[in-house]
């Protein structure tokens, strides 16, 4: 079936968002998702959640910049789609610390010994 304009609109614009990202990526490190913490000790996920804010809250400030500013949209679709990526990580990371919380680092009986990852990757089997 061929694709309509729009399906070909939104195709460019996502291949468009796909490039700014990796670009920025392959320029700056991968930051947004593992960032330095230098001065903030803040998940990943609420890091760019901040940085979400931030855009949003100078598109309410800039009258207009919205309709003029098309990196400003980019920018923004592209946090977004960070957070997406984001978040899997960071409900591992939680899912991790709970473990490890409950297990320490894994336990012992006899000749078996189980770590927390291994817990964790047979808990998966069930999802």
């Amino acid at each position: 079936m061929a694709m309509s304009k729009t399906e070909m609109q939104i195709e460019k614009v996502c291949d468009e968002i796909k490039e700014l990202l990796i670009s920025k990526n392959r320029k700056y490190g991968n930051s947004a998702l593992k960032p330095n913490r230098i001065f903030s000790k803040c998940s990943a996920t609420e890091q760019l959640l901040v940085r979400i804010d931030d855009k949003l809250n100078r598109i309410m400030k800039g009258a207009g910049l919205l309709a003029t500013d098309e990196d400003v949209i980019n920018d923004l679709i592209g946090y977004l789609v960070l957070l997406k990526i984001s978040m899997p990580y960071e409900k591992s990371n939680e899912i991790q610390e709970i473990a490890q919380s409950i297990y320490g680092k894994g336990f012992k009986s006899g000749n078996v010994e189980i770590q927390v990852q291994d817990i964790l990757d047979h808990a998966r089997d069930f999802d």
